[in-house]
């Protein structure tokens, strides 16, 4: 598994996957988690949570390349996750 990126700022924090590991890994998303193009942006209070234990259970190496920022992160203004593409 690649190096997920996980992005911070001073309110929350998401993980950025692939929508296609979501599905493969048949992780339930919560509509507190983002989408934009083919990656989910999984919300760290249970989404993120539920995707590397997913992962870690399918045999994978999780690791991340932690991103904050002092601002109100970009990611906000993504669409709430759906399983439709946005």
């Amino acid at each position: 598994m690649p190096t997920l990126t996980f992005y911070s700022d001073p309110g929350h924090g998401w993980l950025k996957v692939p929508r296609s590991l979501v599905t493969r890994l048949a992780v339930e998303v919560t509509p507190f988690s983002y989408q934009r193009g083919d990656y989910v942006y999984l919300e760290e209070d249970l989404d993120a949570g539920a995707l590397v234990k997913a992962a870690r259970a399918a045999g994978m190496t999780v690791t991340f390349n932690p991103q904050h920022t002092n601002r109100r992160s970009r990611i906000r203004s993504y669409a709430p996750y759906t399983t439709e593409r946005n």
